[in-house]
């Protein structure tokens, strides 16, 4: 297991959120999202905090690389259910030369204190566009350090 990042369960120690609603599509029978439609909203948050960060995903590409998910973590805490407001707090983690860590925590209620719904780490390999493993861009080593 790569994951080391231990994501926290207050929002105040994540440098960005993205708010997303429940569609009905993502619930199963019970009126509860299914637990593969989490990966989706940590893609969709991730995505918007690399464009708020000034280092959009489409941007890596044209670089000739990619952020590969090489391992994903998720602690399911409560159900999310149709049409709740998610706030998909990000922040960057753990970092090595290769690979980078995004720690998510997940609310409910609209509200700065809402519901924690669950925590996540996803841990990204940088490769390039054939698949070969690169080293980390050098603002995103920065960012670690700052």
């Amino acid at each position: 297991m790569r994951a080391t990042s231990n994501p926290s369960t207050r929002p105040e120690d994540y440098t960005f959120a993205h708010r997303l609603r429940v569609r009905f599509a993502e619930t199963d029978a019970m009126g509860v999202v299914h637990h593969s439609r989490y990966l989706p909203y940590l893609e969709e948050a991730r995505v918007e905090f690399l464009r708020a960060i000034g280092h959009p995903y489409d941007g890596w590409r044209r670089d000739g690389l990619d952020a590969a998910v090489i391992e994903v973590f998720v602690r399911y805490r409560q159900p999310l259910r149709f049409d709740d407001i998610v706030d998909v707090y990000v922040v960057l983690g753990d970092i090595s030369r290769m690979t980078f860590q995004l720690s998510y925590l997940l609310t409910v209620d609209g509200t700065v204190d809402g519901t924690v719904a669950a925590t996540a780490v996803t841990v990204h390999a940088v490769v390039t566009a054939d698949g070969r493993p690169a080293r980390l861009p050098e603002w995103l080593r920065a960012m670690a350090v700052s």
